[in-house]
């Protein structure tokens, strides 16, 4: 099988950057860790389109962290503040330390941990805006979900990427704003019907 030109070699990471906002072209490393999917620059860049208005003093969730790009995209467009949530050691120390680099991100939480743990634990209505992006092969849509929706304000937005050909939608009190695929993803913003 032919490797992309650009692709890293086996073993070393990849990089992905954040594309609009204060930390506009900062690099976020992708290390190669096994069902890590980072959103795209062109899925991301298109979200957040959808998402200007309601990002200026938003708190973010972003429950299956990953890279942190959809944390870091929030509060580098204008989010208050964001919780990063990641099981993998590996991955959260080194959210931990973009954080820590950036100006301002202070307001950059990492949380080390289960995410349905994390989210079910996280205060009613805290959240404005929740980011659900499980690694595939997991299939915790339902449970992701379910362990959020106390936490979510009345008026949240969330965010669901799935799998093309098997979308998962949230129950009937969310509303389908807007929605795309590419080849491997279904990507759709819902808005709270409160």
């Amino acid at each position: 099988m032919n490797k992309p030109r650009n692709a890293p070699r086996e073993g070393a990471p990849g990089r992905v950057r954040i594309v609009g906002g204060r930390w506009r072209g900062t690099r976020l490393d992708v290390p190669d860790v096994d069902g890590l999917r980072p959103t795209s620059d062109r899925v991301r860049e298109t979200l957040f389109n959808w998402l200007q208005p309601a990002l200026p003093g938003a708190r973010v969730l972003d429950l299956f962290a990953g890279t942190g790009a959809l944390g870091f995209e929030s509060v580098s467009r204008g989010a208050a503040s964001a919780v990063l949530v990641e099981r993998d050691a590996r991955l959260a120390a080194a959210l931990a330390a973009t954080a820590a680099r950036l100006p301002g991100g202070d307001v950059l939480q990492v949380r080390r941990g289960d995410a349905l743990q994390v989210a079910a634990a996280l205060p009613a209505g805290s959240i404005d805006i929740a980011f659900v992006d499980p690694p595939f092969a997991a299939g915790l849509w339902d449970a992701a979900l379910a362990a959020l929706a106390a936490a979510l304000a009345p008026q949240a937005w969330l965010y669901v990427e799935s799998e093309s050909d098997r979308p998962a939608t949230p129950d009937a009190e969310w509303r389908l704003h807007r929605e795309l695929r590419t080849r491997e993803t279904h990507c759709a913003l819902y808005r709270r019907a409160g």
